[in-house]
């Protein structure tokens, strides 16, 4: 993997792809909603303490994916969907933090 590829793709207004197994995707929507983890197993809330850089991301084997910036879709989101490498798309409603709803699977192959 060069310097300029990234291990996720944007596509249409709301998803983000997962493509490179190797790297855990850490996906900051918001300071006030949770951080995620996207693994090749599935999406689920990120409990650890978010790496401070780009740098440290790195070496812990992830990457750090800021919904609201321009590389990726420019405003912070409150649906979003996410498509794991373990074939299944995951829905993630913001409004419903909390409770069950948060994170679901929207399909279980998209593929």
């Amino acid at each position: 993997m060069n310097n300029y590829e990234k291990a996720f793709l944007v596509s249409g207004r709301n998803t983000i792809i997962h493509k490179n197994k190797k790297l855990d995707l850490i996906i900051i929507n918001d300071d006030i909603d949770p951080p995620l983890v996207v693994t090749r197993h599935g999406v689920k809330e990120f409990t650890d303490e978010v790496p401070a850089s780009k740098l440290e991301a790195k070496e812990r084997y992830m990457e750090l994916v800021d919904v609201s910036s321009i590389d990726v879709f420019g405003e912070t989101k409150t649906l979003l969907f996410i498509q794991a490498l373990n074939n299944k798309e995951y829905k993630v409603d913001y409004t419903k933090r909390g409770t069950d709803m948060f994170i679901r699977v929207h399909q279980d192959n998209y593929i």
